[in-house]
């Protein structure tokens, strides 16, 4: 009869522990349950079941009753204690008095004997279940294959939850995916989407800290773009050399790679926070757009920790996502600068049209002035300046013809309005033509050339228009005056000799913001200004094989310098 109602206890208390599933999905409050469950189904007076930590491989108490407060703190490696050993062994043990077994780990003084069994859940060792007793002998072989037989229901039961649980949180972490690929495909300022990956990592992952490092041009370093912190983003600094650094041979290798113990390797990044924050893991994924690796996104936690693979995936699925996000980022880029060509391209186009409209008027009132200032047939004596004036005024009045009839028959060759001329002498006329703005602007000249001409063959008038628009920008960054020199001389490029024209000032500089787009159409600093005047003269060098060059701006002063091929000499 004893016999039929142990039988029967047995069989409830395995119902009650089986019963948990649909009870709850809290694995701590199941373990609870099934720890009072042992208690009343063997009649023990204290029990525990102590898990593994996967991240340092230690027992660690994770429910307990009739144990002192204290158990909490016992961390046993395996094979240390009754615990450990039947962790290491996997293999349960009755001991009759604890007193006499060497292995016993006291945790309470009146414990006499106790029985041990492992929790093995798809052929690994995952825990021990530990029963005691204040009496001598209070268990036997019956009792042993009864904790061995709970102990194997409540491992199912367990592992169930913690099945439950994972696809819950890969669940909430797939949705979490979803939502940080939406936000970060629908950022377009690359710094934006950088700190947002490195926030959305962070929270993802639950670690302490999320960084990117992203590739520099000359693809020998890593340079930090975004940090993320407990108290959001982190203004921090930080170059990495590929050749010194486990992050370094991520890259490298296209590859995962995870640090377990940061203090016992050669890792010396971030050692302000690796220092204050104590960090002790880090997760470091290469973030790949097409083929290309371009740099890293890494994760530090403040605890020892072993990075299992569902997380790795995550972290790597991450990384996917800010890649593409990366890369439409550069798309919008892309997009938006040929946009911007094209605007710039249009407004070229409507202005050759007015160009063209406003040559053909102006052609016939220019052909009148010129007929009308031939017949006033103007003579001056030797020596008087104004017979000069009206040589330069004759000549400019060709000028604007041949401007005019460029500009209606622009797309034509014009190779053959080249002509050889001594550069010198363009420039000193375009002085002259300057020589009363020059007086008005309060700025003084300082000329420099060498005694022997630098022949060119060049398109007089535009080179011309090229002096002119450099000293005029000139005269004009010095609103009080100042001094400007003009220095001519040669450069050898190559194997080519080339004349040069250096143009300096003495005004405020360039606006920095400018100074990459100086010789673009329609940026102008001036409120009169057409923003034309370097563009149009870069392009003008640019059809006589020379270039035009800002060789330095500052507080100091500007200095522009262009270059046009001497004339080979037979």
């Amino acid at each position: 009869m004893k016999t039929a109602q142990e039988d029967r206890s047995v069989l409830d208390s395995l119902y009650r522990i089986s019963s948990l599933v649909s009870q709850t999905e809290d694995p701590r409050e199941a373990l609870e349950l099934i720890i009072k469950n042992l208690l009343e189904t063997l009649g023990a007076t204290s029990a525990s079941i102590a898990l593994i930590n996967p991240d340092t491989n230690r027992l660690e108490i994770e429910v307990y009753r009739g144990l002192p407060k204290s158990s909490e703190e016992i961390k046993l490696a395996l094979g240390s204690g009754v615990t450990g050993w039947v962790a290491l062994h996997g293999e349960p043990v009755l001991i009759e008095d604890v007193r006499f077994d060497p292995r016993y780990i006291t945790l309470k003084q009146s414990i006499r004997s106790e029985m041990a069994a492992p929790m093995i859940l798809q052929g690994l060792t995952v825990g021990v279940v530990n029963v005691d007793s204040e009496q001598v002998a209070a268990f036997d072989e019956k009792d042993l294959k009864l904790l061995v037989l709970l102990t194997s229901e409540a491992t199912k039961v367990v592992g169930r939850l913690w099945l439950i649980n994972q696809l819950k949180e890969k669940a909430g972490q797939l949705q979490a995916l979803i939502s940080a690929g939406q936000q970060l495909v629908a950022t377009r300022d690359q710094p934006t989407l950088l700190q947002s990956i490195a926030r959305e990592a962070r929270r993802l992952m639950d670690c302490r800290y999320c960084a990117i490092m992203l590739l520099t041009p000359d693809g020998k370093s890593l340079k930090l773009h975004a940090l993320e912190g407990p108290d959001g983003s982190v203004e921090y600094q930080e170059e990495l050399d590929l050749e010194q650094s486990t992050i370094g041979v991520a890259l490298k290798r296209n590859k995962q790679i995870s640090v377990s113990d940061l203090a016992r390797t050669e890792e010396h990044h971030f050692v302000p926070f690796v220092q204050s924050d104590q960090l002790r893991s880090m997760l470091t994924t290469p973030i790949v757009v097409g083929k290309e690796v371009i740099g890293v996104l890494n994760a530090y936690t403040d605890v020892s920790h072993r990075f299992n693979n569902d997380e790795k995936r995550l972290f790597t699925t991450l990384a996917s996502l800010g890649g593409v996000a990366l890369e439409n980022s550069r798309l919008y880029s892309r997009v938006f600068a040929t946009e911007e060509s094209l605007r710039r391209n249009e407004r070229l186009t409507t202005l050759g049209l007015l160009a063209a409209e406003i040559a053909h008027e102006i052609r016939n009132p220019l052909t009148v002035i010129k007929l009308l200032f031939e017949a006033l047939d103007l003579e001056f004596p030797a020596g008087d300046p104004r017979q000069q004036d009206v040589s330069v005024i004759t000549e400019k009045i060709v000028q604007l013809e041949e401007i005019v009839s460029r500009v209606l028959n622009f797309g034509k060759s014009r190779s053959e309005m080249h002509s050889p001329h001594d550069l010198k002498k363009l420039v000193e006329d375009s002085l002259v033509l300057l020589r009363l703005k020059l007086e008005q602007s309060k700025v003084h000249l300082a000329y420099e050339a060498p005694r022997e001409p630098l022949m060119v063959e060049v398109h007089k008038g535009q080179i011309q228009q090229v002096i002119l628009n450099l000293i005029i920008n000139a005269v004009e960054a010095m609103p009080e005056g100042g001094v400007i020199s003009v220095i001519l001389g040669t450069q050898l490029l190559g194997e080519r000799t080339l004349a040069s024209v250096t143009v300096k000032d003495a005004g405020g500089g360039v606006p920095e913001k400018m100074r990459g787009k100086i010789f673009e159409s329609f940026l102008t600093g001036k409120s009169q200004g057409t923003g034309l005047g370097l563009a149009i003269s870069r392009q003008i060098l640019k059809s006589h094989r020379g270039e035009l060059e800002l060789l330095e701006t500052g507080p100091a002063g500007t200095t522009f310098r262009f270059l046009i091929p001497l004339l080979q000499s037979d």
